[in-house]
């Protein structure tokens, strides 16, 4: 027995009769350490057991107690347990190693399945490190990207990616699924619907992300053709013109299929040439967007079948643009230009299709809408008033509820044969097309009345009986006034209307408050009133309905006093300016809530008689007083500036070669009537040292501009040369020049005829605002 084995088992006895003498918890502590040390020690159990037994045996001899072989039992057990929790981590381990070799052995035979697995999907499959290199791949992924496992790793950024394309999001720990554009290794870009978990690799312990590609580009181009056509059909939707649908079909369709300039050519009729509508033309010199060759394309697309696109030039992969008819009618075509050439794929041809319908789709409808909407117009106008007044008026309509250009309000202004002319504005109750109806009626019948020969209070006892055989026309307010310019008088009747408002020239507006009845069609009136009041030269008389006045917390007697104080302001101004001023000033800030209809007239003013010193110098004082005298008599801007030019060209003439000697020049001139073609009166003898007379008058029709002087007359030379034009320019700017040197001196007579101006009706974009001035 080694000395190790003996010491162990001396205490091994020595402590197991303490126990055996005093068993204490303690005692069994000390025989678990045994055990542990008999482990350490390599003693082995048989040595232990039969050790414990002759200790045991020894004990039970020298006493009788026959608790010693259970305490002796327990403290024995205490020994073996360290040792018995060695013996089962050696099992559980030998156990473990067998388990381990057995999986060693499936490995190679799964890994096989794995790959196998893998490459039977249809989809692309890859595995990525946590820093995004791809580490592995299948060959359906090759299939799908054009980069196969030969080639492996793929890091950051992948040969696939597109510059322009979107950022792969952030993976995280989570599963993804996004869609992203790739750029295959043929050049073409494919859609991928991408989806991915995240995993920790079991050997190394690192994050990895395994995930599954699809081709979904045949989904992306299908739902892409859907959005840009939703795109199209929002665009042009509100579009109500060819003009409108063109101005937003054209750019929404270029920026879609990524053309540089989109064209199109209308031909109108046989009798005109195209229109060009191009959108993308900024900074191309003009009629480089359009060459011959181009125009000369459209014009034979547009003879094709509808929707037979080509690319041009025809026959050569890359396509420097697509032509197409656009609609069915055969006079409009559509030419896209790219900027660069470009090979067009099937997708791409089915995208251009789809769009150019939508958009040969909403000009046609446009154009039904154009031709609808014009023959409205056509209808509302011819029931509204003239669409041609006479000189000096302006009128002004504007409807509540648009998009009716009428209402329930009216104006009408009507030359009678007297040469008076007819005014009439009423108000209907009521507003919209009902209104309008009723309003149509009595309006025509106001002008027939008025055509007749009614005067103001007449007209209104007949209309009380036409009112009242028309359904809503009860309560109709009208005012009726007859003007006669020669007389400068006004004769005028009111049924329960605004009254007119007449401004004297540099005075605020007064309110013509006599002539006042009841409105149509409510009382038995024995016999309607009339007012005459005198129209001054030069002044300005504005009849209105009420919608232009009443205003929800105003008080109309404060509106009242702002036309009065716009009036006031404006006697040098033309009558369409006047009516601007008025509307200007009273206009609410959400705009009028009832009709507004609107005539201003202008009384034509008193002669201009200018004497003009034969100084160059005094020519434009004199061009700013006639300026001023014609925005007073009510002639247009560009016909006073024809009319200035020529007077002042006359004035020149007197000025340069009349007095060219110098010194006074007595003679005998007739009176000015006589100079104007009027009534003549005896001849006068009179000395004017180096003037010019100029005299400007006008009437209801015309006016005359006389410019004479008391000097020499110049003749013509037979070679002018750069000068001596001036009388061919007086000629071309007037209607009428008469020159008359037969005695001493010079008379120039220049006269015109004021033009009636006649309203835009074929205008089919237009607000419906109108506002005419004659």
């Amino acid at each position: 027995m080694s000395a190790a084995l003996a010491a162990f088992l001396d205490a091994y006895s020595d402590a197991l009769r303490r126990h055996l003498n005093s068993p204490t918890q303690a005692s069994l502590g000390e025989g678990y350490e045994l055990g542990r040390r008999a482990l350490i020690e390599g003693i082995s159990l048989l040595d232990l057991t039969e050790n414990h037994y002759r200790v045991v045996q020894a004990a039970e001899s020298s006493t009788a107690d026959a608790k010693h072989a259970e305490t002796a039992l327990e403290f024995l057990l205490q020994t073996l347990a360290a040792l018995d929790i060695a013996t089962r981590g050696y099992i559980d381990g030998t156990r473990r190693a067998e388990q381990q070799r057995s999986r060693i052995d499936d490995l190679a035979g799964r890994d096989a399945f794995r790959t196998a697995l893998v490459e039977s999907l249809q989809d692309g499959f890859f595995v990525a490190d946590a820093r995004g290199t791809i580490i592995e791949v299948n060959s359906a992924f090759g299939a799908l990207t054009g980069y196969g496992a030969s080639e492996l790793p793929f890091p950051l950024p992948h040969p696939w990616s597109t510059p322009e394309g979107p950022r792969y999001p952030d993976l995280g720990s989570e599963a993804q699924r996004f869609v992203i554009p790739v750029k295959h290794r043929d050049g073409r870009t494919v859609w991928l619907a991408v989806s991915t978990s995240a995993m920790v690799e079991p050997e190394k312990y690192e994050q990895i992300f395994v995930g599954t590609i699809r081709d979904v580009t045949a989904e992306h181009d299908a739902q892409a053709r859907d959005q840009a056509a939703s795109r199209l059909a929002t665009a042009v939707g509100a579009a109500t013109s060819v003009v409108e649908v063109l101005a937003v079909g054209l750019d929404e369709l270029r920026r879609t299929v990524g053309a540089e300039t989109a064209v199109v050519m209308v031909w109108p009729n046989r009798n005109t040439g195209p229109e060009t509508y191009v959108s993308g033309a900024e900074g191309v010199p003009e009629g480089s967007v359009l060459d011959a060759r181009a125009r000369a394309l459209l014009d034979r697309a547009r003879r094709r079948p509808a929707r037979s696109l080509f690319a041009i030039p025809e026959g050569i992969e890359s396509s420097e643009g697509i032509v197409a008819p656009l609609g069915e009618t055969g006079d409009a075509a559509l030419w896209l230009r790219f900027a660069a050439p470009r090979a067009i794929s099937a997708a791409d041809w089915t995208l251009f299709s789809l769009l150019i319908g939508h958009l040969s789709l909403a000009v046609q409808r446009a154009r039904n809408f154009d031709q609808a909407r014009s023959t409205s117009l056509t209808l509302q106008r011819a029931m509204l008033g003239p669409i041609e007044l006479p000189p000096r008026f302006s009128v002004h309509y504007e409807p509540a509820l648009p998009p009716l250009e009428i209402g329930g309000d009216w104006y009408d202004v009507v030359p009678l044969r007297d040469g008076t002319i007819g005014v009439v504005v009423g108000d209907c109750v009521g507003r919209g097309l009902s209104a309008a109806v009723v309003m149509g009626q009595l309006r025509t019948a106001a002008r027939a009345l008025l055509l007749r020969g009614a005067g103001p209070a007449q007209l209104l006892a007949e209309l009380d009986t036409v009112a009242g055989r028309i359904p809503g026309a009860m309560c109709t307010t009208v005012c009726a006034a007859v003007l006669d310019p020669v007389r400068g008088l006004v004769r005028y009747s009111s049924a329960g209307h605004m009254p007119p408002i007449l401004a004297d020239v540099g005075q605020p507006g007064r309110l013509l408050e006599g002539g006042r009845a009841v409105p149509l069609a409510t009382f038995d009136t024995p016999r309607r009133p009339e007012a005459t009041t005198a129209l001054t030269p030069g002044s300005t008389l504005v009849l209105f309905t009420d919608g232009l006045v009443e205003q929800r917390g105003v008080d109309i007697d404060d509106s009242f006093a702002k036309i009065s104080g716009v009036l006031a302001d404006t006697a040098g101004k033309l009558p369409r300016e006047v009516a601007d001023a008025v509307l200007s000033r009273l206009r609410p800030a959400a705009g009028y809530d009832d009709d507004v209809a609107m005539v201003v007239y202008r009384q034509p003013p008193a002669p201009l008689r200018l004497e003009i010193p034969a100084n160059p110098d005094q020519l434009s004082a004199m061009r700013k007083r006639l300026k001023a005298w014609l925005a007073a008599a009510a002639v247009p801007h560009d016909l006073a500036s024809d009319l200035i030019a020529a007077a002042n060209e006359a004035c020149s003439n007197s000025i340069e070669h009349a007095y060219r000697n110098g010194g006074p020049v007595t003679r005998a001139i007739s009176s000015t009537a006589e100079l104007l073609g009027r009534a003549t009166s005896a001849a006068a003898a009179t000395t004017d040292p180096g003037l010019v007379e100029l005299t400007a008058e006008c009437d209801t029709q015309k006016v005359v501009i006389l410019v004479a002087d008391t000097g020499t007359w110049k003749p013509r030379s037979a070679d002018p040369g750069p000068r001596g034009r001036g009388i061919d320019m007086m000629r071309a700017l007037t209607e009428e020049l008469e020159i008359d040197h037969s005695g001493l001196g010079t008379r120039v007579r220049m006269s015109v005829t004021l033009p009636a101006i006649k309203s835009p009706v074929a205008n089919p974009l237009r607000g419906t605002n109108r506002q005419v001035s004659g």
